[in-house]
């Protein structure tokens, strides 16, 4: 007993791991889990459209045998009708016995009918939800591996937006920014250093030195003609 029950325990075990891997599967594969489950669906309404044809054929049998028996029952009440009209008591006493019997008889089928019409029914009901279910199984699966397939590549462009660095290109235009302010620089040194260099100062010195002179020569120039200018004066006089 005890070894029965530890392969039982062994089986079970199995079991959950072959469960727990399909389902791992299914889960990386979805479209294999829907179609799995639509095949699934697919041969349990093979099979409840094998047992509905049943159910149906056999509710036809009883039909036909309701038919015949009430169409008997009627053509016998009617041989009873003439038996009374003529008179013959022991062919009536037969009919009647026979009336009785196919009334009970057609009150049976009757009811047979009614339950067999109620199975059908209710057979043709689930064939028609399990048909609808998987029409809306096949819709999803379309609907769901659709947005599945944009959902993983709109991951793939997300991953390949994260993988780009736009620090290389940073990098590099901030050395090009300080290669030209580096340049800036030395030129702006090379016109202060030109500007502070004994060349140009004696330069400057020299610009002064001729403003000075030529500030004399019209000092000298002004005094000399207001000189002439004060002779001319004298001997007007």
């Amino acid at each position: 007993m005890a070894q029965v029950g530890f392969f039982a325990r062994l089986a079970n075990l199995w079991k959950g791991f072959l469960s727990l891997w399909i389902s791992d599967v299914e889960t990386r594969h979805p479209e294999i889990a829907y179609e799995n489950a639509i095949n699934s669906m697919v041969e349990k309404f093979a099979r409840l459209k094998t047992a509905t044809a049943r159910i149906i054929r056999r509710r036809e049998d009883i039909a036909e045998r309701f038919a015949r028996a009430a169409k008997e029952q009627a053509q016998t009440e009617a041989e009873l009708t003439v038996a009374l009209d003529t008179n013959q008591d022991d062919v009536a006493v037969i009919l009647l016995q026979k009336k009785n019997q196919l009334t009970a008889d057609v009150a049976e089928l009757r009811a047979e009918l009614d339950t067999a019409q109620k199975d059908a029914d209710s057979a043709k009901t689930s064939l028609l939800s399990v048909q609808s279910e998987i029409r809306k199984l096949q819709a999803e699966r379309e609907t769901m591996l659709a947005k599945l397939q944009s959902a993983q590549a709109r991951i793939k462009i997300q991953e390949q937006l994260d993988g780009l660095s736009i620090d290389a290109e940073v990098k590099a235009l901030d050395n090009v920014r300080a290669a030209i302010k580096t340049t800036i620089a030395e030129a702006n040194l090379g016109r202060e250093l030109s500007e502070s260099s004994l060349d140009a100062r004696l330069q400057a010195i020299r610009g002064q030195v001729g403003e000075v002179q030529a500030k004399q020569q019209l000092a000298e120039l002004k005094a000399k003609r207001a000189a002439q200018q004060a002779a001319q004066g004298q001997k007007t006089m």
